[in-house]
Order: structure tokens, then C-alpha cells, then sequence
């Protein structure tokens, strides 16, 4: 007999993905077994079935099979990590890349990212089949998939480091006026309203407007608002943007909160890099799962402070992330086999889009 928990999160699924009633109580067991035991290994995830009636080789060959035969369409998991995530209809999302090795195989995950007010959650991505960036026609499939299922236009402003840059990508975002604040190369050349050729943090630094210039890149159509920062012990931070260049670079601060979010599903929370799958379509159903456990987390933990602000240190920063508090809570939960862990999922909308098999 499976765990109360399993048992009742497999119901629930039910209304949201069209598997069998064997294969719903696997995909429970793999999303709570991940956060109670802080890893996607899948043995470790065996133990967390909570029986001793069947033997955990066998749970463990099981949720092998699962990964060996189960095939979703590619976003079906993209609804419901926007629900448990929260936020306004109209999202900051912010791409970026992870990588890392599993014996010589590079696993390589290019993810787009919600980041609302408390928190980030991935809710797209590609597995890239090779190292190394990704490539503009990547990058607009993976915001075309975005768009089949949310809408260009719910958008509200897309984030993104200086390994996101390029003419083909500038002019797509811009072409399809999408509001972006993407970090650029310092020295990139530009061509000011004049027509001289300049460098851009050349252009900046003698701007009569301080760090703020319009320019318009190699490549490009239109111009670009620029704005620059320049550390006293760093290296030039520029960004370039399609709306206001006034607030771009607190707009851009935001960025970060990815990197952040790579550690919440490494080491900080559920050590993705423990997986030993590297085929692409096994490790694209994984991400999903382990999508489904952060978005939960980051649920749980407005269940666990209500409209409170999580507690802050001396030095201004939080005690315990959000993800991490609603991460703790959640484990404490399911420790117990609390009767309200599952609260976050029976409130989600029945009218998501019920996904099929493939």
C-alpha cells in the first residue's frame, strides 16, 4: 500500500495528466520522494515509497520503468508550475544555462524561468545536445513554446546574461516586441544617432546624460537604450534594453535570482546533478518533476508565513530563503504524513488543460 500522501497527490494528477492509475502513483512518489530525500537519485527516492511490504529494489526498478516508457508532450508540466509558482498574469522571466557532467556526457539545460516577487521556479527548457551556449534559433523556439501556451503579450520583461545576445536574437525580440534587459559586452560596437562607430563603454563613460546612452548594435534595425554600471573592483556591467534605459539596471538585479534557483535544485535543495539519466527525453521528463517540487516548495512556503515577511539577519539579508523555508516545511510535512500537505495542489484550477500521454 502506498503512502496516504502518494496515494492522494496521484488523485489529484489525475485531473492535470491522462496516465494510468500505476503510473500517476509513480510520478507522486518520484515528486514527494525528491523533496523528502533532498535528491533525485532514484534509489534514495525508492525509500521514501514507506512500505515494508515491498522490497526497495523493486520500487526502484519501477521508477526506472517509468522513465523508460512514460513520454509527455514537452511543456505539459508548464500550467500547473505557473499555478503552484504564483505571481502576476504578466511574468518577468529570465533565461539562462546549466550544465554539468555525468561521467564524459555533458548534460546541458538552456531554462526559462518565472521570477515573481519572493521567488523563481523554472518553467521551460531544451536540453541542448551539445556543451557550450545555445544558439539564437534555440532561444526563440524555447520563448515560441512560451508562447503557444501563455502568450507573448504576458510577458513582462525577459532577462538575461551577456552569453544571450546576438543580431538574429536582438532582432526576434525586437521584431516580436518583446520588453527585454539582456547584458552586453563592453566592448561591443554601436553606432550612435550621429553615424560614428563607437565602443560602448567608451560611449558611456563620455555620455553628458551619465551612463546612459542610445546607440544602435552591429546587425540591428533599431536602436537599442543602454545603461552602465562601473564597480570601483569589477569590470563594467552594461545592459541593453528595448523600454527605458532608467531603470535597466535595477531592472536587471532581478537576473540573479536564477543563479539562485540553480542551487535550490543543486545543492541547496534536491541535487539534481545526482541523477545518473543523460538520455535527453528522460532527463527533459525529470526537470519537469523536479519543476513541480521547486514550484511546490516555493507554495508551501506562503502557506507556512501567510502575508508575513520571512525573518531577516543584522546584515539585511533573509535568515532562510523562501524556497528553503517552504522547502523545510514541506519535508516536516511529509515526515508526519501531515492530513493538509497537499493543500497547495487541491488549489489549483480543474480547468488546466488535462495533458496526454504520448
Amino acid at each position: 500500500m502506498e503512502r496516504p500522501v502518494i496515494t492522494a497527490l496521484a488523485d489529484l494528477l489525475r485531473g492535470h495528466v491522462d496516465l494510468s492509475k500505476p503510473r500517476l502513483e509513480t510520478m507522486a512518489l518520484l515528486t514527494v520522494g525528491m523533496i523528502g530525500a533532498r535528491t533525485v537519485n532514484l534509489v534514495h527516492v525508492a525509500d521514501e515509497r514507506g512500505t515494508d511490504r515491498v522490497d526497495p529494489a523493486s520500487t526502484y526498478r519501477r521508477l526506472q520503468r517509468f522513465f523508460q516508457h512514460v513520454r509527455l508532450p514537452g511543456d505539459w508540466a508548464a500550467p500547473m508550475i505557473a499555478r503552484l509558482a504564483g505571481g502576476s498574469a504578466r511574468r518577468t522571466l529570465v533565461m539562462d544555462r546549466t550544465n554539468w557532467k555525468i561521467g564524459a556526457t555533458e548534460v546541458n539545460l538552456l531554462v526559462l524561468a518565472i521570477r515573481t516577487r519572493h521567488s523563481q521556479v523554472p518553467l521551460l527548457w531544451t536540453v541542448l545536445d551539445r556543451a557550450g551556449n545555445s544558439g539564437a534559433p534555440e532561444r526563440i523556439a524555447l520563448l515560441q513554446r512560451y508562447a503557444a501556451v501563455f502568450g507573448l503579450d504576458s510577458i513582462a520583461m525577459l532577462l538575461a546574461d551577456r552569453e544571450f545576445v546576438g543580431e538574429d536574437w536582438f532582432n526576434w525580440l525586437t521584431g516580436n516586441d518583446i520588453p527585454f534587459t539582456i547584458r552586453v559586452a563592453k566592448n561591443r560596437l554601436a553606432t550612435r544617432a550621429d553615424g560614428c562607430k563607437v565602443r560602448l563603454a567608451t560611449q558611456l563613460t563620455l555620455s553628458r546624460r551619465g551612463r546612459h546612452t542610445t546607440a544602435t548594435l552591429e546587425g540591428m534595425g533599431c536602436a537599442l537604450h543602454f545603461a552602465a554600471l562601473k564597480p570601483k573592483d569589477g569590470d563594467w556591467v552594461i545592459v541593453a534594453t528595448n523600454r527605458t534605459g532608467h531603470d535597466a539596471l535595477t531592472t536587471y538585479r532581478k537576473r540573479w535570482a536564477i543563479e539562485s534557483l540553480f542551487g535550490n535544485t543543486k545543492t541547496r535543495g534536491l541535487n539534481f546533478e545526482d541523477t545518473r539519466l543523460t538520455d535527453p527525453a528522460k532527463l527533459h521528463l525529470l526537470t519537469a518533476l523536479v519543476a513541480l517540487a521547486v514550484a511546490w516548495s516555493v507554495r508551501a512556503a506562503r502557506t507556512r508565513l501567510g502575508f508575513d515577511a520571512p525573518p531577516r539577519k543584522s546584515h539585511g539579508y533573509l535568515a532562510r530563503s523562501y524556497f528553503r523555508t517552504g522547502f523545510t516545511f514541506l519535508r516536516n510535512r511529509l515526515r508526519s504524513d501531515h492530513p493538509e500537505t497537499l493543500i497547495e495542489w487541491t488549489k489549483l484550477p480543474k480547468s488546466l488543460r488535462k495533458t496526454r500521454v504520448v
